[in-house]
């Protein structure tokens, strides 16, 4: 609601006003729409001062560290409720009734199958491709296979978009994995919870079914609620950017893949791992803390401390507590793991990174469950943008229910003024 003015002083001008309008949360807003008609336009390198739509979905304070999803806190959704409950809320605003969450699990459930055809798809990747090189291909090949519900102003037809993508993403994910380690593909089965058939595709094989650790599950459906959705972050932009030109929603969705598959996006876990390889032995802690600690030393200490959370990420208090017991039900005895651990003890009490809020994060966390669950490196992105993807659509959804427009940045122009060519 704008029940406040903000005015701008342009010399030489006539002062102009803008409405502010006042967040449900957060800062108030100041409407710049105005401005075009005086000439002028904000400068805004990588949008960090500008809020480039509405919406009800999700709120982050990342000074006081909260993290809510339609109200409700992250740590609650994490200890007291589940993914596709989540999945849910995200989608339509509201946890659901028993019956609603049982209508919706089975309807979800009913679409994890894939088109037969669509493992052809697999064949034209090299042998050795990265599994998100192949989510991303295969995600964006979806509409080919679903052209039947692709008009974006039917209700229904993105109804049925969200419901597909929600549901196929774990067999496309662990279809990725098993075809990059030239294991036969292995279908999802509806007797299964979200987390326990995605452990099923990725580990068992038509051969063997090992039965699935309910630790191992609950943990993985934790990983999944954690990531499900983060606000206008680089990949849930891209989708909205995408969708704002009214391209089919698996367009969008390989558009946040595309996205989040940057290292400066999604592959934070990832350079966890990478990090405790770089030290190596917990004999070399306090030589790379003290790297850590010198601003001329390249080295940086992945998995701690948050670009918007200034105070502590919420999501790793919850990720501590599960990883905690993932180790205890998997009793390894795996030196890298131990390094973590031990990496963890020793930064908690040094007061350089108790006093910058440095504290470890949600990917330092997960990297470390991911691991020990026995899922290699290259798909820790993969299953980000698994978890991630119900936040993309649930976005996508929020922006097609209203009225928009196509996403145009406009630009500081500092380049050569008009000329002739003279020859």
């Amino acid at each position: 609601m704008a029940d406040k003015k903000a005015q701008l002083i342009i010399e030489g001008a006539a002062p102009v006003e803008l409405p502010v309008i006042s967040a449900t949360l957060g800062p108030d807003v100041i409407d710049v729409r105005g401005l075009l008609s005086t000439g002028n336009f904000t400068f805004d390198p990588g949008f960090m001062s500008t809020a480039s739509c509405e919406s009800k979905i999700t709120y982050i304070d990342g000074d006081k560290g909260i993290l809510l999803h339609r109200g409700y806190p992250i740590e609650q959704l994490a200890e007291k409720s589940d993914y596709l409950e989540t999945c849910y809320l995200l989608l339509y605003g509201e946890l659901p009734t028993p019956e609603e969450k049982e209508k919706f699990v089975n309807t979800v459930k009913n679409h994890t199958m894939v088109h037969e055809q669509l493992k052809t798809f697999f064949n034209g990747f090299r042998r050795d491709a990265h599994p998100m090189a192949i989510l991303l291909g295969v995600v964006g090949a979806l509409s080919a296979f679903y052209h039947d519900s692709l008009d974006n102003n039917n209700p229904q037809h993105r109804e049925i978009s969200a419901i597909r993508l929600v549901a196929k993403l774990p067999t496309i994910a662990a279809m990725a994995y098993k075809y990059s380690i030239g294991q036969p593909m292995v279908y999802p089965r509806n007797d299964l919870n979200y987390a326990e058939n995605f452990l099923h595709m990725m580990f068992n094989t038509p051969c063997e079914e090992k039965p699935i650790s309910p630790v191992l599950a609950k943990a993985m459906d934790r990983i999944f609620v954690l990531h499900a959705d983060h606000e206008q972050n680089a990949s849930t932009s891209a989708v909205r950017s995408v969708g704002s030109t009214g391209a089919n929603p698996f367009a969008c969705i390989a558009a946040g893949i595309a996205a989040l598959w940057g290292p400066a996006h999604g592959g934070a876990n990832e350079a966890v791992l990478t990090m405790l390889d770089e030290i190596g032995d917990v004999s070399n802690i306090e030589k790379y803390l003290a790297k850590a600690k010198d601003k001329n030393d390249p080295f940086k200490l992945m998995g701690f401390g948050h670009r918007v959370y200034k105070n502590f990420d919420p999501r790793a208090r919850v990720m501590k507590k599960t990883c905690d017991e993932v180790l205890a039900e998997l009793g390894i005895n795996d030196p890298q793991l131990e390094l973590a651990m031990k990496l963890e003890q020793i930064a908690l009490k040094d007061p350089y990174f108790a006093e910058r809020n440095l504290y470890p994060n949600v990917d330092f966390y997960s990297g470390i469950i991911l691991k020990a669950v026995g899922i290699p490196t290259s798909m820790f992105t993969v299953i980000f943008a698994l978890a991630r993807t119900v936040g993309w659509i649930s976005h996508w959804k929020e922006m097609l229910s209203g009225p928009y427009k196509i996403n145009r940045p406009r630009q500081l122009y500092t380049g050569e003024l008009k000329r002739d060519i003279t020859r």
